[in-house]
C-alpha cells in the first residue's frame, strides 16, 4: 500500500507529539520523586496546583468566549473525580517504591485503555497492538515479580507501591478514556477547563480533611518551591497536549487533516 505524503506527514507529527508527551511525562515523574524524597507526603496538595494551573488558562478562554457548557457539568465531577484519585495513588507510590518502578508501571494505563476503547467505544484493534500490549504486560509483570523479592526493589515497600501504581493506572485510563470521548465530540479547551475546576476543588477538600498536618510540616526551601513550579509546569503541558494529540490523531484517522 502507497503511503502518501499527508499520511506520512501525519504519522511524524503524532510521533513527534508523542515524544514532547513522554519527555514531558519524565520531567513530572523526576520533580515529584524529588518532592517525595524531601519527605513530603501531600499528593493532593501537589495536585492542586495543576488543576489550578488548568482552570486559570482554560477556565479564562472560557470566560472570554462566553460559551455554555456543551457536557452536563456532572459528568465532569465523575471525570474530575476519577482524575483525582488516580493521580493521588501515583503520586503516592513514590513513598513506597522507586521511581523507575513507577514510571514503568505506569504503562499499564496503555493496557486498560486498549481495552477499555475497545469494549467502550469499539475502537478496533489489529492482532498485532494486541500483541504488543501483551508483551507490554508481560514486561510490567516482570517489574512486579522483581519488586517482590526482598533486595531488588527500591522504596521501603516496592510491591505495595507496586500496587498502588496499578490501581492509579486503572483510574487514569477511565479519566484518559473519558477525555478522548469529550475532545472527540466537544470542546478540548472546555474539558481541561472543567476537569481543571472540579479536580482543584476535589483536591482542596481533600487537603482540608487528610493532609492538613502534612502541609504544615513542610519545610520549604528553594529546591522544593522549584520542584513544585517545575511539576505543576510539566503537568500543565502534559493535560494541554495529550486532548491536542487526542484531536489530531482523530482527524487524521478520519482523513480530514490537511497540512
Amino acid at each position: 500500500m502507497t503511503v502518501t505524503a499527508n499520511e506520512k506527514k501525519g504519522r511524524t507529527l503524532l510521533l513527534f507529539l508523542g515524544q514532547v508527551v513522554s519527555f514531558t511525562l519524565a520531567i513530572s515523574n523526576f520533580t515529584i520523586s524529588l518532592i517525595t524524597g524531601e519527605g513530603v507526603d501531600a499528593p493532593l496538595t501537589l495536585s492542586f496546583f495543576t488543576y489550578l494551573a488548568l482552570t486559570l488558562v482554560y477556565g479564562s478562554i472560557m470566560l472570554y468566549r462566553r460559551q455554555k457548557l456543551l457536557v452536563p457539568w456532572y459528568w465532569y465531577i465523575l471525570l474530575s473525580y476519577v482524575d483525582v484519585q488516580g493521580d493521588y495513588l501515583v503520586t503516592k507510590a513514590y513513598e513506597y517504591t522507586s521511581i523507575t518502578s513507577v514510571t514503568i508501571l505506569d504503562c499499564w494505563t496503555i493496557a486498560w485503555v486498549i481495552v477499555l476503547t475497545w469494549l467502550v467505544m469499539g475502537t478496533k484493534y489489529s492482532l498485532w497492538q494486541f500483541f504488543g500490549a501483551a508483551v507490554c504486560v508481560g514486561g510490567l509483570g516482570l517489574v512486579l515479580l522483581s519488586d517482590s523479592n526482598p533486595g531488588f526493589g527500591g522504596g521501603s515497600n516496592p510491591l505495595f507501591g507496586d500496587t498502588l501504581v496499578i490501581g492509579g493506572t486503572v483510574f487514569l485510563s477511565i479519566s484518559n478514556v473519558g477525555m478522548e470521548y469529550c475532545v472527540k465530540k466537544k470542546d478540548r479547551v472546555e474539558v481541561l477547563a472543567m476537569i481543571g475546576l472540579f479536580g482543584m476543588l476535589i483536591s482542596a477538600s481533600g487537603m482540608a480533611t487528610m493532609e492538613r498536618k502534612s502541609i504544615e510540616s513542610i519545610q520549604w526551601s528553594p529546591q522544593l518551591v522549584l520542584a513544585y513550579v517545575g511539576c505543576t509546569v510539566a503537568s500543565l503541558i502534559l493535560y494541554t497536549l495529550i486532548p491536542f494529540v487526542l484531536k489530531v490523531s482523530f482527524i487524521w484517522e478520519n482523513s480530514k487533516l490537511h497540512f
